[in-house]
């Protein structure tokens, strides 16, 4: 399959889109700067070489990633991008014509995904910002992650390496752990506006009561 970006649209044009969907809600886009093309390399190291795999994106944006995906992937595997901004999702449509974009909400994606005859996948991949989420909506759209890759499948997510230190990074992080028997953290990401890390995370746990790890209970 091929996620080459299609004539008309340029560089330029996903500033724009960028800006437009910040502009439209801020608290909906985290990143400060697109990824760069080696943090977003990191990322796609989940999504199979072989076979005929699914693959979902949350969070797509403008498509940095997208593009590394489509490198790697499988030529006969499936990639869907689930976007819940409307001006972006038609943006990364047009850019990247073999992709299937999603216009929804990451907190729905099994229903998304059924929707669409898919019953699970082999991989997730995450550009949400999940400093704007609070711990519940963390848990529910790591829950619905969890649900679709099932014991075998993989997920990736990134964060900003100057976040490290907060509080909230170190719940998140604590957060994957509860979910994930493995996360592994990459080397920092220079190249990359902020510096960032991906995590790589695998074996889901089995569900847990909440109460057993939230400090607030």
């Amino acid at each position: 399959m091929s996620s080459e970006p299609a004539p008309g649209h340029d560089g330029a044009s996903g500033w724009r889109e960028f800006l437009g969907a910040w502009v439209r809600n801020p608290a909906r886009v985290g990143a400060v700067w697109p990824s760069s093309r080696q943090l977003s390399a990191k990322l796609a190291r989940v999504a199979p070489g072989h076979g005929a795999p699914v693959v979902v994106e949350l969070g797509p944006g403008t498509g940095a990633v997208t593009t590394e995906v489509a490198r790697r992937l499988a030529p006969d595997g499936r990639h869907l991008a689930v976007e819940l901004d409307p001006g972006m999702a038609r943006y990364l449509t047009g850019r990247h014509p073999g992709v299937e974009v999603v216009n929804g909400d990451a907190r729905k994606l099994g229903t998304l995904l059924a929707e669409r005859g898919i019953e699970g996948v082999d991989a997730v991949i995450s550009g949400l910002p999940w400093s704007l989420f609070d711990r519940q909506t963390q848990r529910e759209i790591l829950g619905q992650v969890v649900d679709v890759i099932g014991e075998t499948g993989s997920f990736s997510t990134f964060a900003y390496s100057h976040t490290l230190p907060m509080p909230s990074a170190r719940r998140f992080k604590a957060t994957l752990q509860e979910t994930f028997d493995e996360v592994v953290m990459t080397r920092t990401v220079w190249r990359n506006v902020p510096p960032a890390f991906c995590f790589l995370c695998r074996r889901p746990r089995p569900a847990q009561d909440d109460r057993r790890t939230d400090p607030a209970h």
